[in-house]
Protein backbone atom coordinates (compact mmCIF):
# COMPACT_ATOMS: atom_id res chain seq x y z
CA UNK A 1 0.00 0.00 0.00
CA UNK A 2 2.13 3.44 -0.67
CA UNK A 3 0.04 6.54 -0.23
CA UNK A 4 -0.50 10.22 -1.11
CA UNK A 5 -2.10 14.32 0.19
CA UNK A 6 -2.90 17.04 -1.56
CA UNK A 7 -3.05 20.26 -0.10
CA UNK A 8 -1.06 19.59 2.76
CA UNK A 9 -0.14 22.88 4.91
CA UNK A 10 2.98 24.06 4.86
CA UNK A 11 5.46 22.06 7.83
CA UNK A 12 3.57 18.84 7.20
CA UNK A 13 4.70 15.70 5.18
CA UNK A 14 3.12 12.86 4.26
CA UNK A 15 5.37 9.29 4.17
CA UNK A 16 4.34 7.26 1.32
CA UNK A 17 4.78 3.48 2.74
CA UNK A 18 3.13 4.55 5.93
CA UNK A 19 0.32 7.16 5.53
CA UNK A 20 1.24 8.68 8.48
CA UNK A 21 1.17 12.92 8.53
CA UNK A 22 3.85 14.30 10.54
CA UNK A 23 5.60 17.72 11.24
CA UNK A 24 4.95 21.27 12.22
CA UNK A 25 2.49 24.04 10.94
CA UNK A 26 1.55 27.19 12.25
CA UNK A 27 -1.19 27.80 9.32
CA UNK A 28 -3.88 28.32 11.30
CA UNK A 29 -7.72 27.21 10.57
CA UNK A 30 -9.40 24.61 9.00
CA UNK A 31 -7.43 22.62 6.10
CA UNK A 32 -8.78 19.94 3.64
CA UNK A 33 -6.69 17.75 2.18
CA UNK A 34 -7.10 14.41 0.34
CA UNK A 35 -5.40 11.60 1.04
CA UNK A 36 -5.12 8.53 -1.65
CA UNK A 37 -4.45 4.99 -0.96
CA UNK A 38 -2.99 2.85 -3.90
CA UNK A 39 -2.52 -0.99 -3.85
CA UNK A 40 -2.68 -3.66 -6.80
CA UNK A 41 -5.90 -4.00 -6.36
CA UNK A 42 -7.13 0.08 -6.90
CA UNK A 43 -7.03 3.04 -5.82
CA UNK A 44 -9.49 4.99 -2.67
CA UNK A 45 -9.45 8.34 -1.30
CA UNK A 46 -10.88 10.30 1.44
CA UNK A 47 -11.53 13.63 2.40
CA UNK A 48 -9.41 14.25 5.84
CA UNK A 49 -9.89 17.77 8.12
CA UNK A 50 -6.72 19.35 9.68
CA UNK A 51 -7.75 21.80 12.34
CA UNK A 52 -5.02 23.99 13.28
CA UNK A 53 -5.60 26.26 16.44
CA UNK A 54 -5.45 26.61 20.17
CA UNK A 55 -7.87 23.81 20.79
CA UNK A 56 -6.98 19.93 20.93
CA UNK A 57 -8.80 17.00 21.93
CA UNK A 58 -11.26 17.87 19.29
CA UNK A 59 -12.90 14.19 19.25
CA UNK A 60 -12.54 11.96 22.59
CA UNK A 61 -9.29 10.60 22.79
CA UNK A 62 -9.03 7.07 21.76
CA UNK A 63 -5.88 4.77 23.73
CA UNK A 64 -4.98 2.37 26.30
CA UNK A 65 -4.20 3.23 29.67
CA UNK A 66 -1.68 0.81 32.11
CA UNK A 67 -3.88 1.10 35.69
CA UNK A 68 -6.83 -1.64 34.89
CA UNK A 69 -4.38 -4.46 33.50
CA UNK A 70 -1.13 -3.74 35.60
CA UNK A 71 -1.55 -1.11 38.13
CA UNK A 72 1.64 -1.01 40.09
CA UNK A 73 3.82 -3.33 37.87
CA UNK A 74 3.83 -0.83 35.07
CA UNK A 75 7.33 -1.11 33.62
CA UNK A 76 8.90 0.04 30.36
CA UNK A 77 8.89 -3.71 29.18
CA UNK A 78 5.20 -3.40 29.62
CA UNK A 79 4.43 0.04 27.59
CA UNK A 80 6.43 -1.17 24.77
CA UNK A 81 4.64 -4.28 24.64
CA UNK A 82 1.57 -2.50 24.87
CA UNK A 83 2.48 -0.50 22.13
CA UNK A 84 3.50 -2.97 19.96
CA UNK A 85 0.60 -4.65 20.29
CA UNK A 86 -1.59 -1.61 19.29
CA UNK A 87 0.47 -1.67 16.40
CA UNK A 88 0.69 -4.91 15.39
CA UNK A 89 -3.56 -6.24 16.00
CA UNK A 90 -4.58 -3.05 13.83
CA UNK A 91 -5.74 -0.96 16.27
CA UNK A 92 -3.85 1.96 15.16
CA UNK A 93 -5.63 1.37 11.88
CA UNK A 94 -8.62 2.01 13.71
CA UNK A 95 -8.16 5.21 15.79
CA UNK A 96 -6.40 3.97 18.60
CA UNK A 97 -3.94 6.15 19.34
CA UNK A 98 -2.63 7.16 23.45
CA UNK A 99 -0.35 4.62 25.25
CA UNK A 100 -0.75 5.84 28.91
CA UNK A 101 1.30 5.30 31.72
CA UNK A 102 -0.83 4.85 35.23
CA UNK A 103 0.69 5.81 38.69
CA UNK A 104 4.25 4.52 40.39
CA UNK A 105 6.59 5.65 37.39
CA UNK A 106 7.79 8.23 39.19
CA UNK A 107 11.33 8.66 40.83
CA UNK A 108 13.50 11.30 42.62
CA UNK A 109 13.01 14.87 41.39
CA UNK A 110 15.94 16.13 39.47
CA UNK A 111 17.19 17.15 36.06
CA UNK A 112 17.30 20.36 34.27
CA UNK A 113 13.34 21.36 35.41
CA UNK A 114 13.85 19.97 39.00
CA UNK A 115 10.88 17.81 37.87
CA UNK A 116 10.31 14.34 38.91
CA UNK A 117 12.29 11.84 36.95
CA UNK A 118 11.93 8.20 35.97
CA UNK A 119 12.12 5.48 39.02
CA UNK A 120 14.30 2.22 37.97
CA UNK A 121 11.49 1.02 36.15
CA UNK A 122 11.45 3.34 33.40
CA UNK A 123 15.35 4.02 32.50
CA UNK A 124 14.98 6.37 29.55
CA UNK A 125 11.21 7.95 29.15
CA UNK A 126 12.69 10.02 26.28
CA UNK A 127 13.68 6.47 24.35
CA UNK A 128 10.13 5.09 25.56
CA UNK A 129 8.77 8.14 24.08
CA UNK A 130 10.70 8.01 20.83
CA UNK A 131 9.92 4.21 20.79
CA UNK A 132 5.96 4.85 21.18
CA UNK A 133 6.05 7.93 18.74
CA UNK A 134 7.80 5.74 15.96
CA UNK A 135 5.12 3.38 15.90
CA UNK A 136 2.48 6.44 14.99
CA UNK A 137 0.79 6.71 18.36
CA UNK A 138 1.19 8.81 21.10
CA UNK A 139 2.47 8.37 25.18
CA UNK A 140 0.90 9.59 28.36
CA UNK A 141 1.80 9.96 32.07
CA UNK A 142 0.25 10.42 35.42
CA UNK A 143 0.79 12.72 38.16
CA UNK A 144 -0.66 14.73 40.91
CA UNK A 145 -0.82 17.90 42.61
CA UNK A 146 -0.87 16.40 45.88
CA UNK A 147 2.39 15.58 48.05
CA UNK A 148 2.18 11.94 47.25
CA UNK A 149 0.07 9.87 44.57
CA UNK A 150 -2.63 7.20 45.57
CA UNK A 151 -0.07 4.64 45.22
CA UNK A 152 2.62 6.17 47.38
CA UNK A 153 4.84 7.61 44.67
CA UNK A 154 6.27 11.19 44.30
CA UNK A 155 3.80 13.64 43.25
CA UNK A 156 3.65 17.36 42.05
CA UNK A 157 4.20 19.78 45.80
CA UNK A 158 6.35 19.25 48.48
CA UNK A 159 5.97 21.10 52.01
CA UNK A 160 9.89 21.66 51.07
CA UNK A 161 11.19 24.53 49.05
CA UNK A 162 13.40 22.02 47.33
CA UNK A 163 10.66 19.70 46.59
CA UNK A 164 12.52 16.89 49.12
CA UNK A 165 10.39 13.43 49.52
CA UNK A 166 10.79 10.28 50.76
CA UNK A 167 8.43 7.36 50.34
CA UNK A 168 6.33 6.81 52.51
CA UNK A 169 5.55 2.71 52.75
CA UNK A 170 2.43 2.01 54.94
CA UNK A 171 -0.95 2.98 53.71
CA UNK A 172 -1.90 5.44 57.24
CA UNK A 173 1.69 7.15 56.33
CA UNK A 174 0.63 7.53 52.52
CA UNK A 175 -2.68 9.08 53.61
CA UNK A 176 -1.14 12.41 55.48
CA UNK A 177 0.47 12.71 51.84
CA UNK A 178 -2.30 12.82 49.96
CA UNK A 179 -2.89 16.67 50.52
CA UNK A 180 -1.57 20.00 48.31
CA UNK A 181 1.91 20.77 49.46
CA UNK A 182 2.65 24.26 50.35
CA UNK A 183 5.00 24.43 46.99
CA UNK A 184 3.79 23.17 43.89
CA UNK A 185 5.81 21.91 40.58
CA UNK A 186 3.72 22.20 38.21
CA UNK A 187 5.92 24.26 35.59
CA UNK A 188 8.84 21.82 36.23
CA UNK A 189 7.19 18.93 35.42
CA UNK A 190 5.20 19.77 32.55
CA UNK A 191 8.83 21.38 30.59
CA UNK A 192 9.87 17.59 31.38
CA UNK A 193 7.44 15.79 30.15
CA UNK A 194 7.48 18.69 27.10
CA UNK A 195 10.68 18.02 26.61
CA UNK A 196 10.52 13.84 26.78
CA UNK A 197 7.32 14.24 24.35
CA UNK A 198 4.37 13.36 26.46
CA UNK A 199 0.93 13.81 24.74
CA UNK A 200 -1.03 13.19 27.60
CA UNK A 201 -1.43 13.81 31.43
CA UNK A 202 -4.15 11.95 33.60
CA UNK A 203 -4.02 14.50 36.53
CA UNK A 204 -5.39 12.25 39.63
CA UNK A 205 -6.64 13.81 43.11
CA UNK A 206 -9.77 13.86 44.66
CA UNK A 207 -11.48 16.95 45.28
CA UNK A 208 -10.32 18.01 42.24
CA UNK A 209 -10.05 21.73 42.92
CA UNK A 210 -10.14 25.21 40.49
CA UNK A 211 -6.57 26.74 41.94
CA UNK A 212 -4.43 23.57 40.73
CA UNK A 213 -6.40 22.55 38.08
CA UNK A 214 -6.09 26.12 36.63
CA UNK A 215 -2.20 26.21 37.95
CA UNK A 216 -1.45 22.89 35.45
CA UNK A 217 -3.33 23.91 33.05
CA UNK A 218 -1.36 27.61 32.66
CA UNK A 219 1.75 25.12 32.92
CA UNK A 220 0.55 23.06 29.99
CA UNK A 221 -0.29 25.95 28.11
CA UNK A 222 3.45 27.42 28.25
CA UNK A 223 5.61 23.91 28.10
CA UNK A 224 6.02 24.08 24.21
CA UNK A 225 3.87 21.01 23.35
CA UNK A 226 0.12 19.98 23.23
CA UNK A 227 -0.86 17.67 25.87
CA UNK A 228 -3.96 16.29 26.80
CA UNK A 229 -4.81 17.34 30.39
CA UNK A 230 -7.46 14.70 31.68
CA UNK A 231 -8.30 15.46 35.15
CA UNK A 232 -9.33 12.46 37.47
CA UNK A 233 -10.97 11.39 40.02
CA UNK A 234 -15.09 12.11 40.94
CA UNK A 235 -14.78 15.64 39.47
CA UNK A 236 -17.00 17.97 41.38
CA UNK A 237 -20.80 18.60 39.32
CA UNK A 238 -20.94 22.01 40.81
CA UNK A 239 -17.89 23.28 39.27
CA UNK A 240 -18.73 21.27 35.55
CA UNK A 241 -18.15 24.80 33.64
CA UNK A 242 -14.89 25.20 35.32
CA UNK A 243 -13.55 22.15 34.63
CA UNK A 244 -15.25 22.44 30.40
CA UNK A 245 -13.31 25.64 30.36
CA UNK A 246 -9.34 24.41 31.85
CA UNK A 247 -9.32 20.51 30.82
CA UNK A 248 -9.98 18.60 28.02
CA UNK A 249 -11.55 15.53 30.02
CA UNK A 250 -12.98 14.90 33.58
CA UNK A 251 -13.35 11.91 35.24
CA UNK A 252 -17.11 12.18 36.82
CA UNK A 253 -17.19 9.24 38.71
CA UNK A 254 -14.89 7.07 40.84
CA UNK A 255 -13.31 4.06 39.58
CA UNK A 256 -14.68 1.43 37.80
CA UNK A 257 -14.85 -2.20 37.62
CA UNK A 258 -15.76 -5.36 35.28
CA UNK A 259 -19.00 -5.59 37.09
CA UNK A 260 -22.41 -4.99 35.36
CA UNK A 261 -23.69 -2.98 38.73
CA UNK A 262 -20.70 -0.59 38.41
CA UNK A 263 -20.57 0.06 34.27
CA UNK A 264 -23.85 0.53 34.23
CA UNK A 265 -24.15 2.31 37.17
CA UNK A 266 -21.47 4.56 35.93
CA UNK A 267 -22.52 5.04 32.44
CA UNK A 268 -26.27 5.43 32.55
CA UNK A 269 -25.80 8.41 34.66
CA UNK A 270 -24.14 10.59 32.73
CA UNK A 271 -27.28 12.58 31.15
CA UNK A 272 -27.10 15.72 33.99
CA UNK A 273 -23.54 16.42 32.27
CA UNK A 274 -24.35 16.56 28.68
CA UNK A 275 -24.31 20.31 28.43
CA UNK A 276 -20.48 20.58 29.13
CA UNK A 277 -19.28 17.88 26.47
CA UNK A 278 -18.03 19.30 23.32
CA UNK A 279 -15.11 19.40 21.01
CA UNK A 280 -12.03 20.27 22.97
CA UNK A 281 -13.38 19.00 26.59
CA UNK A 282 -15.28 15.97 27.25
CA UNK A 283 -16.90 14.12 30.10
CA UNK A 284 -14.83 10.49 31.15
CA UNK A 285 -17.22 8.00 33.42
CA UNK A 286 -13.49 6.21 33.53
CA UNK A 287 -12.11 3.30 31.35
CA UNK A 288 -13.16 0.54 29.15
CA UNK A 289 -13.21 -2.93 31.08
CA UNK A 290 -13.15 -5.50 28.04
CA UNK A 291 -10.54 -8.05 27.57
CA UNK A 292 -8.48 -9.15 29.95
CA UNK A 293 -8.43 -7.27 33.18
CA UNK A 294 -7.28 -7.78 36.64
CA UNK A 295 -5.25 -4.65 38.35
CA UNK A 296 -2.00 -6.27 38.09
CA UNK A 297 -0.49 -8.05 37.56
CA UNK A 298 -2.74 -11.21 37.65
CA UNK A 299 -5.46 -10.69 34.93
CA UNK A 300 -9.10 -12.79 34.39
CA UNK A 301 -11.83 -12.11 31.70
CA UNK A 302 -13.93 -9.37 31.99
CA UNK A 303 -17.00 -10.36 34.30
CA UNK A 304 -19.20 -8.51 31.56
CA UNK A 305 -21.30 -10.98 29.39
CA UNK A 306 -21.25 -10.54 25.55
CA UNK A 307 -24.55 -8.20 25.84
CA UNK A 308 -23.25 -6.56 28.46
CA UNK A 309 -19.82 -5.32 26.72
CA UNK A 310 -21.53 -4.38 23.73
CA UNK A 311 -23.39 -1.95 25.73
CA UNK A 312 -20.43 -0.93 27.95
CA UNK A 313 -19.01 0.31 23.91
CA UNK A 314 -22.41 1.73 22.70
CA UNK A 315 -23.01 3.84 26.10
CA UNK A 316 -19.56 5.32 25.36
CA UNK A 317 -19.35 5.80 22.36
CA UNK A 318 -22.92 7.68 22.08
CA UNK A 319 -21.62 9.62 25.40
CA UNK A 320 -18.47 11.01 23.66
CA UNK A 321 -16.75 9.82 26.27
CA UNK A 322 -12.74 8.80 26.18
CA UNK A 323 -11.92 5.52 24.97
CA UNK A 324 -9.55 4.06 26.97
CA UNK A 325 -8.87 0.27 27.19
CA UNK A 326 -7.48 -0.77 30.34
CA UNK A 327 -7.18 -4.48 29.00
CA UNK A 328 -3.82 -6.36 28.15
CA UNK A 329 -3.30 -5.53 24.47
CA UNK A 330 -1.47 -8.82 23.80
CA UNK A 331 -4.31 -11.36 24.80
CA UNK A 332 -7.33 -9.82 22.93
CA UNK A 333 -9.15 -12.34 21.55
CA UNK A 334 -11.42 -12.37 18.82
CA UNK A 335 -14.56 -11.17 20.29
CA UNK A 336 -12.88 -7.93 22.09
CA UNK A 337 -10.90 -6.94 18.58
CA UNK A 338 -14.28 -7.30 16.89
CA UNK A 339 -15.90 -4.53 19.60
CA UNK A 340 -13.05 -2.45 19.08
CA UNK A 341 -12.60 -2.26 15.23
CA UNK A 342 -15.98 -1.32 14.60
CA UNK A 343 -15.53 1.68 12.20
CA UNK A 344 -19.09 2.41 12.10
CA UNK A 345 -19.70 2.45 16.06
CA UNK A 346 -16.57 4.30 16.33
CA UNK A 347 -17.79 6.99 13.87
CA UNK A 348 -20.80 7.81 16.39
CA UNK A 349 -17.93 7.96 19.37
CA UNK A 350 -15.92 10.47 16.90
CA UNK A 351 -18.10 12.57 15.33
CA UNK A 352 -16.74 16.17 14.74
CA UNK A 353 -20.34 17.59 16.17
CA UNK A 354 -19.13 16.29 19.35
CA UNK A 355 -22.34 15.77 20.81
CA UNK A 356 -23.61 13.85 23.97
CA UNK A 357 -26.15 11.80 23.69
CA UNK A 358 -29.41 12.53 25.61
CA UNK A 359 -31.32 10.06 27.97
CA UNK A 360 -34.79 9.49 27.21
CA UNK A 361 -36.68 7.10 29.62
CA UNK A 362 -38.61 4.32 27.81
CA UNK A 363 -40.18 2.92 30.91
CA UNK A 364 -40.02 -0.66 32.46
CA UNK A 365 -36.28 -0.34 32.70
CA UNK A 366 -35.52 0.63 28.90
CA UNK A 367 -33.83 3.35 28.08
CA UNK A 368 -33.02 5.63 24.16
CA UNK A 369 -30.12 7.70 23.92
CA UNK A 370 -29.84 10.32 20.82
CA UNK A 371 -26.89 11.40 19.79
CA UNK A 372 -26.82 14.24 17.00
CA UNK A 373 -24.28 13.87 14.17
CA UNK A 374 -22.68 16.21 12.23
CA UNK A 375 -24.41 15.27 8.83
CA UNK A 376 -28.10 15.44 10.53
CA UNK A 377 -28.78 11.88 11.10
CA UNK A 378 -28.91 10.20 14.18
CA UNK A 379 -27.17 7.69 17.07
CA UNK A 380 -29.45 6.09 18.79
CA UNK A 381 -29.26 3.40 21.60
CA UNK A 382 -31.81 1.21 22.67
CA UNK A 383 -30.97 -0.38 26.25
CA UNK A 384 -32.80 -2.94 28.17
CA UNK A 385 -30.58 -2.46 31.51
CA UNK A 386 -33.93 -3.41 33.55
CA UNK A 387 -31.68 -1.87 37.14
CA UNK A 388 -33.81 1.06 38.08
CA UNK A 389 -35.57 -0.71 40.84
CA UNK A 390 -35.89 -4.48 42.39
CA UNK A 391 -37.99 -6.94 40.89
CA UNK A 392 -38.88 -10.46 41.44
CA UNK A 393 -36.18 -10.96 38.34
CA UNK A 394 -33.64 -9.67 40.76
CA UNK A 395 -34.33 -12.19 43.70
CA UNK A 396 -35.42 -15.32 41.28
CA UNK A 397 -32.98 -14.63 37.96
CA UNK A 398 -34.35 -17.50 35.99
CA UNK A 399 -37.73 -15.22 35.79
CA UNK A 400 -35.41 -12.62 33.62
CA UNK A 401 -36.76 -11.54 30.81
CA UNK A 402 -34.60 -12.79 27.62
CA UNK A 403 -35.76 -9.37 25.32
CA UNK A 404 -37.74 -6.48 24.92
CA UNK A 405 -39.09 -4.53 22.20
CA UNK A 406 -38.93 -0.88 22.19
CA UNK A 407 -40.23 1.52 19.40
CA UNK A 408 -38.20 4.53 18.00
CA UNK A 409 -40.53 7.14 17.31
CA UNK A 410 -39.24 9.48 14.35
CA UNK A 411 -40.95 12.84 16.13
CA UNK A 412 -39.00 11.76 19.77
CA UNK A 413 -35.70 11.66 18.06
CA UNK A 414 -36.11 15.19 16.01
CA UNK A 415 -36.43 13.33 12.78
CA UNK A 416 -39.13 14.20 10.16
CA UNK A 417 -41.12 11.66 8.01
CA UNK A 418 -39.24 8.88 6.68
CA UNK A 419 -36.54 7.62 7.53
CA UNK A 420 -34.07 4.93 6.96
CA UNK A 421 -32.62 2.86 9.52
CA UNK A 422 -28.73 0.88 9.96
CA UNK A 423 -27.93 -1.30 12.67
CA UNK A 424 -24.00 -0.17 13.48
CA UNK A 425 -23.14 -3.50 15.42
CA UNK A 426 -24.48 -5.78 12.28
CA UNK A 427 -23.30 -3.24 9.92
CA UNK A 428 -26.06 -3.47 7.87
CA UNK A 429 -29.39 -2.03 6.12
CA UNK A 430 -32.82 -2.40 8.19
CA UNK A 431 -34.90 -0.54 5.84
CA UNK A 432 -36.84 2.52 5.15
CA UNK A 433 -39.70 3.38 7.80
CA UNK A 434 -42.83 5.87 8.02
CA UNK A 435 -42.78 7.48 11.75
CA UNK A 436 -41.85 4.47 13.79
CA UNK A 437 -39.79 1.54 14.07
CA UNK A 438 -39.69 -1.35 16.52
CA UNK A 439 -36.80 -3.89 17.38
CA UNK A 440 -36.15 -6.48 19.85
CA UNK A 441 -33.08 -5.54 22.44
CA UNK A 442 -31.87 -8.08 24.84
CA UNK A 443 -31.79 -7.92 28.14
CA UNK A 444 -28.74 -6.04 29.54
CA UNK A 445 -27.96 -5.31 25.54
CA UNK A 446 -28.50 -2.81 22.95
CA UNK A 447 -29.71 -2.22 19.63
CA UNK A 448 -27.40 0.51 18.06
CA UNK A 449 -28.81 2.33 14.77
CA UNK A 450 -28.14 5.08 12.61
CA UNK A 451 -31.27 6.91 11.41
CA UNK A 452 -31.69 9.50 9.19
CA UNK A 453 -34.50 11.54 7.13
CA UNK A 454 -35.52 10.39 3.72
CA UNK A 455 -38.01 13.03 3.33
CA UNK A 456 -41.68 12.47 2.28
Amino acid sequence: MTFSAQNLPEGLSLDPLTGRISGTTRTRGLHRITVSARNPWGRAERELRIVVGDTIALTPPMGWNSWNCWAGAVDDAKIRAAAKAMKDKGLVQHGWTYINIDDTWQGVRGGPYHAIQPNEKFPDMKALSDYVHGLGLKLGIYSTPWITSYAGYRGGSSDRKDGLWQKEESPGQRNRSWKHGKFPFDENDARQWAEWGIDYLKYDWNPNNVEAVERMQNALNSCGRDIVYSLSNSAPFAQASEWARMANAWRTTGDITDAWASMSGIGFSQDRWRPFAGPGHWNDPDMLVVGQVGWGPELHPTRLTPDEQYTHITLWALLSAPLLLGCDLERLDEFTLNLLFNDEVLEVSQDPLGRQARRIDKGGGREMWVKDLEDGSKAVGLFFPANEKKTPADYFPWNKPSKTEMIVDAGEIGIAGRFRVRDLWQQEDIGIFDRAFTIEVPYHGVALLRISSVGG
